[in-house]
Protein backbone atom coordinates (compact mmCIF):
# COMPACT_ATOMS: atom_id res chain seq x y z
CA UNK A 1 0.00 0.00 0.00
CA UNK A 2 0.86 3.89 -0.82
CA UNK A 3 1.30 5.94 2.43
CA UNK A 4 -1.55 7.57 4.21
CA UNK A 5 -0.55 11.20 5.20
CA UNK A 6 -2.42 10.90 8.71
CA UNK A 7 -1.06 14.88 9.21
CA UNK A 8 0.69 17.43 7.46
CA UNK A 9 4.10 15.40 7.43
CA UNK A 10 3.18 12.27 9.57
CA UNK A 11 2.41 9.29 7.34
CA UNK A 12 1.22 6.02 7.99
CA UNK A 13 3.31 3.24 6.53
CA UNK A 14 2.06 -0.27 7.35
CA UNK A 15 1.40 -3.36 6.04
CA UNK A 16 -1.81 -5.24 5.62
CA UNK A 17 -1.26 -8.67 6.38
CA UNK A 18 -4.61 -9.95 4.17
CA UNK A 19 -3.67 -13.80 4.52
CA UNK A 20 -3.39 -13.89 8.39
CA UNK A 21 -5.24 -16.42 9.95
CA UNK A 22 -3.29 -17.62 13.18
CA UNK A 23 -2.18 -14.36 14.92
CA UNK A 24 1.34 -14.97 17.41
CA UNK A 25 0.43 -18.70 16.98
CA UNK A 26 -2.13 -19.37 19.16
CA UNK A 27 -4.99 -16.87 18.35
CA UNK A 28 -7.12 -16.55 15.27
CA UNK A 29 -7.46 -13.53 13.19
CA UNK A 30 -10.23 -13.78 11.08
CA UNK A 31 -10.02 -10.44 9.35
CA UNK A 32 -6.19 -10.28 9.30
CA UNK A 33 -4.06 -7.98 10.25
CA UNK A 34 -1.96 -4.77 9.78
CA UNK A 35 1.62 -4.13 10.75
CA UNK A 36 1.29 -0.15 11.15
CA UNK A 37 4.45 1.91 10.84
CA UNK A 38 5.18 5.60 10.71
CA UNK A 39 7.20 7.92 9.75
CA UNK A 40 6.99 11.94 11.08
CA UNK A 41 8.66 14.23 8.53
CA UNK A 42 10.59 17.31 10.17
CA UNK A 43 14.42 18.39 10.57
CA UNK A 44 15.15 15.37 12.07
CA UNK A 45 13.12 12.23 10.21
CA UNK A 46 11.48 9.80 11.99
CA UNK A 47 10.44 5.85 11.77
CA UNK A 48 8.38 4.44 14.43
CA UNK A 49 8.00 1.02 14.60
CA UNK A 50 8.96 -1.11 11.75
CA UNK A 51 6.84 -4.47 10.11
CA UNK A 52 6.96 -8.16 10.60
CA UNK A 53 9.68 -10.00 9.23
CA UNK A 54 9.25 -10.55 5.48
CA UNK A 55 7.97 -7.64 4.69
CA UNK A 56 10.45 -4.89 4.72
CA UNK A 57 10.45 -4.54 1.18
CA UNK A 58 7.35 -3.33 1.48
CA UNK A 59 7.64 -1.10 3.92
CA UNK A 60 11.34 0.05 2.44
CA UNK A 61 9.08 0.31 -1.00
CA UNK A 62 6.61 3.15 1.14
CA UNK A 63 9.07 4.80 2.63
CA UNK A 64 11.02 5.72 -0.56
CA UNK A 65 7.87 7.51 -1.73
CA UNK A 66 8.19 9.97 0.52
CA UNK A 67 12.17 10.22 1.32
CA UNK A 68 15.60 8.16 0.89
CA UNK A 69 15.64 5.67 3.69
CA UNK A 70 19.05 6.16 4.06
CA UNK A 71 18.08 9.73 5.52
CA UNK A 72 16.28 8.86 8.20
CA UNK A 73 17.72 9.89 11.42
CA UNK A 74 16.16 8.43 14.71
CA UNK A 75 13.82 5.09 14.79
CA UNK A 76 11.81 4.16 17.93
CA UNK A 77 11.10 0.86 18.78
CA UNK A 78 7.69 1.13 20.84
CA UNK A 79 8.41 -2.59 21.26
CA UNK A 80 10.19 -5.36 20.39
CA UNK A 81 7.88 -8.50 19.63
CA UNK A 82 8.83 -9.85 15.80
CA UNK A 83 5.92 -8.21 14.28
CA UNK A 84 6.28 -4.77 14.76
CA UNK A 85 10.50 -5.42 15.01
CA UNK A 86 10.97 -8.01 12.99
CA UNK A 87 12.72 -5.99 10.23
CA UNK A 88 14.57 -3.87 12.38
CA UNK A 89 17.83 -5.14 12.00
CA UNK A 90 17.48 -4.85 8.22
CA UNK A 91 16.25 -1.00 8.82
CA UNK A 92 19.54 -0.08 11.01
CA UNK A 93 21.43 -1.53 8.30
CA UNK A 94 19.59 0.46 5.46
CA UNK A 95 18.74 3.79 6.90
CA UNK A 96 21.78 3.64 9.01
CA UNK A 97 20.26 6.25 11.58
CA UNK A 98 21.76 8.61 14.59
CA UNK A 99 19.94 7.57 17.21
CA UNK A 100 17.63 4.03 17.93
CA UNK A 101 14.96 4.94 20.96
CA UNK A 102 14.02 2.09 22.95
CA UNK A 103 12.78 2.03 26.40
CA UNK A 104 14.81 0.64 29.64
CA UNK A 105 13.51 -2.93 29.40
CA UNK A 106 13.42 -2.94 25.49
CA UNK A 107 17.62 -1.51 26.40
CA UNK A 108 17.64 -5.20 28.37
CA UNK A 109 16.29 -7.04 25.53
CA UNK A 110 17.23 -5.99 22.54
CA UNK A 111 20.04 -8.39 22.20
CA UNK A 112 18.53 -11.08 22.37
CA UNK A 113 16.77 -10.21 19.50
CA UNK A 114 19.42 -8.85 16.75
CA UNK A 115 23.11 -8.61 17.38
CA UNK A 116 23.26 -5.20 18.03
CA UNK A 117 26.91 -4.65 18.72
CA UNK A 118 27.49 -0.94 17.83
CA UNK A 119 24.23 0.32 17.18
CA UNK A 120 23.33 3.71 18.50
CA UNK A 121 20.94 2.90 21.27
CA UNK A 122 19.08 5.20 23.58
CA UNK A 123 17.93 4.18 26.40
CA UNK A 124 14.86 6.75 27.43
CA UNK A 125 13.47 7.74 30.54
CA UNK A 126 10.07 7.34 31.10
CA UNK A 127 8.64 11.37 30.04
CA UNK A 128 12.13 12.06 28.45
CA UNK A 129 11.12 14.54 25.66
CA UNK A 130 13.24 14.91 22.22
CA UNK A 131 12.69 17.84 19.88
CA UNK A 132 12.80 16.39 16.15
CA UNK A 133 12.86 20.27 15.27
CA UNK A 134 9.39 21.24 15.05
CA UNK A 135 8.17 18.64 17.03
CA UNK A 136 8.63 16.75 20.29
CA UNK A 137 8.83 13.01 21.19
CA UNK A 138 7.36 12.39 24.74
CA UNK A 139 8.57 8.78 26.00
CA UNK A 140 6.05 6.65 28.52
CA UNK A 141 6.84 3.15 29.50
CA UNK A 142 3.86 1.11 29.76
CA UNK A 143 5.64 -2.15 30.96
CA UNK A 144 3.36 -5.15 30.64
CA UNK A 145 0.94 -3.40 28.07
CA UNK A 146 1.94 -6.71 26.94
CA UNK A 147 5.48 -7.15 27.07
CA UNK A 148 7.89 -5.70 29.46
CA UNK A 149 9.32 -3.31 26.76
CA UNK A 150 6.35 -1.78 25.78
CA UNK A 151 6.46 2.19 25.21
CA UNK A 152 3.95 4.64 23.82
CA UNK A 153 5.58 7.81 21.93
CA UNK A 154 3.50 10.76 22.58
CA UNK A 155 3.92 14.39 19.79
CA UNK A 156 2.15 16.63 21.79
CA UNK A 157 2.11 19.38 18.61
CA UNK A 158 0.11 16.98 16.48
CA UNK A 159 -1.84 15.44 19.80
CA UNK A 160 -0.75 11.91 18.54
CA UNK A 161 0.11 8.91 20.47
CA UNK A 162 1.41 5.87 19.26
CA UNK A 163 0.27 3.36 21.15
CA UNK A 164 1.98 -0.12 19.86
CA UNK A 165 0.01 -2.94 21.00
CA UNK A 166 -2.82 -1.07 23.20
CA UNK A 167 -6.14 -0.35 21.37
CA UNK A 168 -4.90 -2.50 18.54
CA UNK A 169 -7.26 -4.88 16.23
CA UNK A 170 -6.67 -7.53 13.92
CA UNK A 171 -8.59 -6.23 10.97
CA UNK A 172 -7.02 -6.00 7.20
CA UNK A 173 -8.29 -3.34 5.58
CA UNK A 174 -7.81 -0.50 2.61
CA UNK A 175 -9.35 1.74 5.02
CA UNK A 176 -6.79 3.48 7.81
CA UNK A 177 -9.59 5.20 10.25
CA UNK A 178 -12.41 3.64 12.52
CA UNK A 179 -14.51 6.26 11.34
CA UNK A 180 -14.40 4.23 7.83
CA UNK A 181 -16.08 1.40 9.05
CA UNK A 182 -18.71 0.19 11.84
CA UNK A 183 -17.57 1.44 15.08
CA UNK A 184 -19.79 -1.95 16.21
CA UNK A 185 -17.27 -4.01 13.98
CA UNK A 186 -13.97 -2.11 15.23
CA UNK A 187 -15.51 -2.25 18.96
CA UNK A 188 -16.33 -6.18 18.32
CA UNK A 189 -12.41 -7.07 16.85
CA UNK A 190 -10.49 -4.66 19.71
CA UNK A 191 -12.79 -7.07 22.18
CA UNK A 192 -11.34 -10.00 20.95
CA UNK A 193 -7.64 -8.71 20.59
CA UNK A 194 -7.90 -7.28 24.12
CA UNK A 195 -9.46 -11.10 25.19
CA UNK A 196 -6.78 -12.61 24.01
CA UNK A 197 -4.18 -10.57 23.99
CA UNK A 198 -4.39 -8.39 26.89
CA UNK A 199 -6.73 -9.63 29.49
CA UNK A 200 -3.74 -10.62 31.96
CA UNK A 201 -2.35 -7.42 32.13
CA UNK A 202 -5.98 -5.51 32.76
CA UNK A 203 -4.74 -4.46 36.29
CA UNK A 204 -2.03 -2.90 34.47
CA UNK A 205 -4.30 -1.31 31.46
CA UNK A 206 -6.68 0.42 34.42
CA UNK A 207 -3.16 1.79 36.39
CA UNK A 208 -2.15 3.28 32.64
CA UNK A 209 -5.49 4.45 31.71
CA UNK A 210 -5.87 6.83 35.13
CA UNK A 211 -2.12 7.72 34.80
CA UNK A 212 -2.63 9.45 31.45
CA UNK A 213 -5.31 10.90 32.65
CA UNK A 214 -3.70 12.90 35.24
CA UNK A 215 -1.43 14.08 32.25
CA UNK A 216 -4.33 15.72 31.29
CA UNK A 217 -3.07 15.10 27.36
CA UNK A 218 -4.53 17.10 24.68
CA UNK A 219 -5.10 13.80 22.40
CA UNK A 220 -7.06 13.67 18.61
CA UNK A 221 -5.16 10.78 17.65
CA UNK A 222 -4.22 7.47 18.65
CA UNK A 223 -1.85 5.32 16.40
CA UNK A 224 -1.66 1.79 17.48
CA UNK A 225 0.50 -0.95 15.52
CA UNK A 226 -2.54 -3.12 14.46
CA UNK A 227 -5.16 -2.57 12.34
CA UNK A 228 -7.61 0.82 12.26
CA UNK A 229 -6.31 4.80 13.62
CA UNK A 230 -8.57 6.26 15.88
CA UNK A 231 -9.20 10.38 15.17
CA UNK A 232 -11.29 13.08 16.80
CA UNK A 233 -14.00 11.39 19.03
CA UNK A 234 -12.82 8.40 18.14
CA UNK A 235 -10.11 8.82 20.77
CA UNK A 236 -12.70 8.84 23.38
CA UNK A 237 -14.44 5.62 22.58
CA UNK A 238 -10.91 3.61 22.41
CA UNK A 239 -10.14 4.99 26.00
CA UNK A 240 -13.48 4.50 27.28
CA UNK A 241 -13.71 0.84 25.82
CA UNK A 242 -10.27 -0.01 27.38
CA UNK A 243 -11.47 0.80 30.22
CA UNK A 244 -14.73 -1.37 29.81
CA UNK A 245 -12.39 -4.37 28.84
CA UNK A 246 -9.86 -3.68 31.67
CA UNK A 247 -13.07 -3.79 34.21
CA UNK A 248 -14.03 -7.44 32.85
CA UNK A 249 -17.75 -6.23 33.88
CA UNK A 250 -19.73 -9.28 33.06
CA UNK A 251 -22.59 -9.33 31.01
CA UNK A 252 -26.15 -11.31 31.49
CA UNK A 253 -24.64 -14.16 28.96
CA UNK A 254 -22.88 -17.53 29.72
CA UNK A 255 -20.66 -19.62 27.73
CA UNK A 256 -21.15 -23.39 27.57
CA UNK A 257 -18.03 -25.07 26.25
CA UNK A 258 -17.45 -29.09 25.94
CA UNK A 259 -16.02 -31.80 24.31
CA UNK A 260 -17.87 -34.71 23.63
CA UNK A 261 -17.61 -38.32 22.38
CA UNK A 262 -21.07 -39.83 21.84
CA UNK A 263 -23.33 -36.99 22.11
CA UNK A 264 -23.93 -37.94 25.85
CA UNK A 265 -21.70 -34.98 27.20
CA UNK A 266 -23.57 -32.49 24.49
CA UNK A 267 -27.42 -33.33 25.85
CA UNK A 268 -25.93 -32.55 28.94
CA UNK A 269 -25.13 -29.25 27.87
CA UNK A 270 -28.00 -28.55 25.67
CA UNK A 271 -30.20 -28.95 28.80
CA UNK A 272 -28.13 -26.79 30.88
CA UNK A 273 -28.54 -23.87 28.02
CA UNK A 274 -31.92 -24.68 27.91
CA UNK A 275 -32.24 -23.62 31.40
CA UNK A 276 -30.20 -20.32 31.23
CA UNK A 277 -31.97 -19.80 28.37
CA UNK A 278 -35.54 -19.87 30.00
CA UNK A 279 -34.57 -17.27 32.74
CA UNK A 280 -33.73 -14.62 30.10
CA UNK A 281 -30.05 -15.45 29.79
CA UNK A 282 -28.13 -15.35 26.65
CA UNK A 283 -26.37 -18.50 25.90
CA UNK A 284 -23.64 -19.47 23.75
CA UNK A 285 -23.19 -23.24 23.28
CA UNK A 286 -19.13 -23.70 21.71
CA UNK A 287 -18.11 -27.63 21.17
CA UNK A 288 -14.16 -27.27 21.41
CA UNK A 289 -14.03 -29.71 18.00
CA UNK A 290 -15.87 -27.09 15.72
CA UNK A 291 -14.29 -23.76 17.68
CA UNK A 292 -11.21 -22.60 18.09
CA UNK A 293 -9.67 -21.47 21.89
CA UNK A 294 -9.07 -17.74 20.86
CA UNK A 295 -12.65 -17.66 19.56
CA UNK A 296 -13.99 -19.47 23.14
CA UNK A 297 -12.27 -16.93 25.04
CA UNK A 298 -13.45 -14.03 23.05
CA UNK A 299 -17.04 -15.27 24.27
CA UNK A 300 -15.88 -16.24 27.97
CA UNK A 301 -14.59 -12.26 27.81
CA UNK A 302 -17.56 -11.06 29.13
CA UNK A 303 -19.84 -13.90 30.11
CA UNK A 304 -20.79 -13.51 33.46
CA UNK A 305 -20.87 -17.82 33.99
CA UNK A 306 -18.96 -20.35 32.45
CA UNK A 307 -20.08 -23.92 32.38
CA UNK A 308 -17.71 -26.88 31.04
CA UNK A 309 -18.29 -30.49 30.06
CA UNK A 310 -16.40 -33.30 29.27
CA UNK A 311 -16.90 -37.41 29.41
CA UNK A 312 -13.93 -38.71 31.45
CA UNK A 313 -10.99 -40.13 29.37
CA UNK A 314 -8.51 -42.22 30.72
CA UNK A 315 -8.97 -40.95 33.97
CA UNK A 316 -9.27 -37.85 32.97
CA UNK A 317 -10.85 -35.32 30.67
CA UNK A 318 -10.74 -35.61 26.55
CA UNK A 319 -7.61 -33.14 25.06
CA UNK A 320 -9.58 -30.64 23.08
CA UNK A 321 -11.00 -29.75 26.47
CA UNK A 322 -7.46 -29.72 28.63
CA UNK A 323 -5.94 -27.19 25.44
CA UNK A 324 -9.08 -24.70 25.50
CA UNK A 325 -9.14 -24.71 29.68
CA UNK A 326 -5.18 -24.44 29.89
CA UNK A 327 -5.47 -21.08 27.25
CA UNK A 328 -8.12 -19.44 29.36
CA UNK A 329 -6.86 -20.18 32.49
CA UNK A 330 -3.33 -18.23 30.87
CA UNK A 331 -5.41 -15.43 30.02
CA UNK A 332 -6.67 -15.17 33.75
CA UNK A 333 -9.99 -13.88 33.55
CA UNK A 334 -11.99 -12.24 36.46
CA UNK A 335 -15.47 -12.29 37.99
CA UNK A 336 -16.84 -15.44 36.49
CA UNK A 337 -19.65 -18.12 37.85
CA UNK A 338 -18.77 -21.55 36.85
CA UNK A 339 -19.90 -25.34 36.94
CA UNK A 340 -19.24 -28.96 35.08
CA UNK A 341 -21.14 -31.68 33.65
CA UNK A 342 -20.18 -34.84 32.33
CA UNK A 343 -20.81 -38.45 31.60
CA UNK A 344 -18.37 -41.67 32.05
CA UNK A 345 -18.67 -45.41 31.56
CA UNK A 346 -16.19 -47.16 34.03
CA UNK A 347 -14.46 -43.95 35.91
CA UNK A 348 -16.34 -41.00 36.86
CA UNK A 349 -13.42 -38.48 37.12
CA UNK A 350 -14.42 -35.79 34.75
CA UNK A 351 -16.64 -33.15 36.78
CA UNK A 352 -14.25 -33.38 39.75
CA UNK A 353 -11.46 -32.73 37.40
CA UNK A 354 -13.48 -29.84 35.28
CA UNK A 355 -14.42 -28.15 38.55
CA UNK A 356 -10.74 -28.33 39.73
CA UNK A 357 -9.79 -26.08 36.43
CA UNK A 358 -12.31 -23.84 37.25
CA UNK A 359 -11.52 -23.36 40.91
CA UNK A 360 -8.11 -22.54 39.72
CA UNK A 361 -9.18 -19.46 37.99
CA UNK A 362 -10.74 -18.38 40.77
CA UNK A 363 -14.72 -18.94 39.77
CA UNK A 364 -17.42 -18.96 42.30
CA UNK A 365 -18.66 -22.87 41.73
CA UNK A 366 -22.24 -23.05 41.46
CA UNK A 367 -23.38 -26.86 42.85
CA UNK A 368 -24.19 -29.62 42.08
CA UNK A 369 -21.32 -31.20 39.31
CA UNK A 370 -23.36 -33.60 37.46
CA UNK A 371 -22.51 -37.02 36.17
CA UNK A 372 -24.11 -39.34 34.08
CA UNK A 373 -23.24 -42.83 33.39
CA UNK A 374 -23.00 -44.04 29.61
CA UNK A 375 -26.46 -41.46 28.42
CA UNK A 376 -28.03 -39.02 30.38
CA UNK A 377 -31.86 -40.39 31.22
CA UNK A 378 -34.38 -37.91 31.59
CA UNK A 379 -33.71 -37.15 35.37
CA UNK A 380 -30.59 -36.18 34.53
CA UNK A 381 -31.23 -34.35 31.84
CA UNK A 382 -33.88 -32.81 34.03
CA UNK A 383 -31.03 -32.03 36.55
CA UNK A 384 -28.70 -30.06 34.18
CA UNK A 385 -31.95 -27.92 33.31
CA UNK A 386 -32.43 -27.13 36.95
CA UNK A 387 -28.38 -25.98 36.91
CA UNK A 388 -28.69 -23.50 34.48
CA UNK A 389 -31.98 -22.04 36.27
CA UNK A 390 -29.82 -21.95 39.15
CA UNK A 391 -26.77 -20.56 37.23
CA UNK A 392 -29.28 -17.98 35.91
CA UNK A 393 -30.31 -16.46 39.27
CA UNK A 394 -26.44 -16.21 40.52
CA UNK A 395 -25.98 -14.15 37.31
CA UNK A 396 -28.75 -11.96 38.11
CA UNK A 397 -27.61 -11.84 41.78
CA UNK A 398 -24.23 -11.29 40.61
CA UNK A 399 -24.97 -8.33 37.54
CA UNK A 400 -27.69 -6.82 40.00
Amino acid sequence: MRPVEIKKGVHWLGVIDWNCRNFHGYALSAKGTTYNSFYIEDEKKVLIDTVSHGFENQLLCALSHLTNPEEIDYIVVNHLEPDHAGCLDKMVEICKPEKIFVSPMGGKAIETFFDCKGWPLHIIKPGEEVSIGKRTLRFYETRMLHWPDNMFTYVPEEKMLFTSDAFGQNIASSERYVDQLSKEMVADYMQQYFANIITPYAPKVLKTLETFAGLNLDLDTICPDHGLIFRGEDCAFALEKYAEYAKQTPKNKAVLFYDTMWKSTEKMINAVASGLASEGVSVKVMSVKANHHSDVMSEVFDAAAVVIGSPTHNNGILPGMADTLTYIKGLRPQGKIGAAVGSFGWSGECVNILTEWLETMGMEIIEPKIKAKNRPDHDALKECFQLGVNIAAAIKEKIG
